[in-house]
């Protein structure tokens, strides 16, 4: 099976990246690590207490997901759809079989971090490189949208998440048997899928 990870800051375009990689290729699937934050009473105090609690670590279901992970890479099929309610702190489950797949997507802010723990496993990495102040103006939209975030705590958290995730990495971090592809505003997509899919 094909692991493509896709990696970047809030904002920079990695959910749209995946939706147009699963469009033009069928036997997709996208492993969102958006849907995997912990839940629970727990998860509720400490996301009103630690700053940037959802861009760190600590609130990244890791267990869940990598059982999720492992199944769909051993198997070739999905049996479920998880969402998280950033509202309730909970995780929906959806019955959803996805048969065949033959390319896995992980994409997230927590997609370098996961893809570090493969090291027997080749993989294509590819890195979104968007301007702060575009990434910015897209976060603030959805979280006043879909997070009841208002216009100023939507600009704080989202300047706090953009720290985070570059504070956490060094520059070149990933291993050297990957295939990295740095996706700018001018690069040619089709070009990359090409060279992915071919």
């Amino acid at each position: 099976m094909k692991l493509i990870f896709i990696s970047g800051p809030s904002g920079c375009g990695k959910t749209t990246l995946s939706n147009k990689l699963i469009k033009k290729n069928k036997n997709g699937f996208v492993l969102s690590t958006d849907n995997y934050y912990k839940t629970g009473l727990l998860s509720k105090i400490l996301s009103k207490f630690v700053e940037g609690f959802y861009d760190r670590s600590i609130s990244f279901n890791n267990k869940l997901f990598k059982k999720d992970f492992d199944f769909i890479y051993k198997n070739g099929i999905s049996i479920c759809d998880r969402y998280y309610n950033f509202e309730n702190k909970t995780i929906q489950n959806i019955l959803n079989e996805t048969n065949n797949i033959s390319f896995l997507i992980v994409e997230g802010i927590f997609a370098k971090e996961f893809s570090k723990t493969l090291y027997n496993r080749d993989y294509i990495f590819l890195e979104i490189k968007t301007k702060k102040n575009v990434c910015m103006k897209r976060v603030v939209q959805r979280d006043i949208k879909e997070r009841g975030k208002d216009k100023k705590q939507a600009e704080n958290d989202f300047l706090k998440s953009w720290s985070i995730y570059y504070e956490k990495f060094e520059p070149d971090s990933i291993k050297n048997n990957t295939n990295k592809f740095i996706i700018e505003k001018n690069t040619d997509i089709d070009h990359i899928l090409k060279k992915l899919f071919n």
